[in-house]
């Protein structure tokens, strides 16, 4: 389908961020789950035909460098993913789908990568990974495609809901010198171009993903400390409690979307 099929219209900087400004101002609300749509079916058909093509997609490879990982021992307690999850093409299917999920012990939802990190430390007693180090990312990135073709199936539980309600907060709140919110790009502009790229609804569902601007795969955190760098905001730390209500909420308002890690993008 052409990009034109979606109402996409090119529009220069200034006059996006002076849209932009006002669409902060008086926003047009959550997008209607009949109206969702993946940032794939925006992108160019050359870059959707990498991304479906799984020797073309460059994201295989972190997949691959992941299912190493999943078989390999680690820390002190001599344990690989492989000995208490199995094989990950049957244990982990569906497991991407429901994260970030709340976790008793923290009082709060984690994130896919704390999920695993939590597994280093308390099963395998191995130093936990670095975020954004390649070993999490493929990591992530192998558990993730284990979903691949799931519905996104984030509830508003009673524990989730008000993580959620702080998420939706977050993507609405005006922050940085530009004075935007992420609502204001992605609820009330997405189809619009900007610097060369359509406006995508930011719906997660590619993440851990191999981005052409980065030349690797990234987290969905990544993504998100890149864009409120791009309005001039301080960003959220990596693990932070926004970060992840952010994520929660961006997966909630995603529901029912396929997964498709490891997505492709510009």
């Amino acid at each position: 389908m052409s990009l034109s099929g979606f109402g996409l219209r090119a529009i220069g900087l200034p006059a996006l961020l002076g849209l932009l400004g006002a669409a902060a101002t008086t926003l047009a609300g959550e997008i209607p789950p009949e109206e969702r749509r993946s940032g794939f079916d925006l992108m160019s058909r050359e870059t959707q035909a990498a991304q479906t093509d799984d020797t073309a997609n460059p994201g295989m490879l972190w997949v691959l460098q992941g299912e190493s990982l999943w078989k390999q021992a680690a820390g002190a307690g001599g344990r690989a993913c492989a000995d208490c999850h199995q094989d990950a093409r049957n244990s982990m299917r569906g497991v991407a789908a429901r994260y970030p999920a709340f976790s008793p012990v923290q009082g709060r939802p984690i994130t896919l990568e704390e999920r695993i990190n939590l597994c280093r430390a308390n099963r395998q007693e191995a130093t936990p990974l670095k975020w954004e180090s390649p070993e999490l990312v493929a990591l992530t990135t192998y558990v993730g495609h284990q979903s691949r073709g799931q519905p996104i199936a984030v509830e508003a539980d009673d524990t989730n809901r008000p993580f959620i309600d702080k998420g939706r907060q977050l993507f609405e709140q005006r922050m940085g010198q530009l004075n935007l919110s992420c609502a204001a790009c992605h609820d009330d502009n997405w189809g619009r171009r900007l610097a060369g790229n359509p406006v995508p609804q930011a719906h997660p569902t590619g993440y851990p993903l191999y981005r052409l601007e980065w030349q690797s795969v990234g987290s969905l955190q990544r993504r998100l400390r890149g864009c409120m760098t791009g309005i001039r905001a301080e960003p959220y730390d990596y693990g932070s409690p926004e970060n992840a209500a952010l994520e929660l909420y961006l997966m909630y308002r995603a529901r029912g979307l396929k997964l498709e890690t490891p997505a492709v993008r510009p």
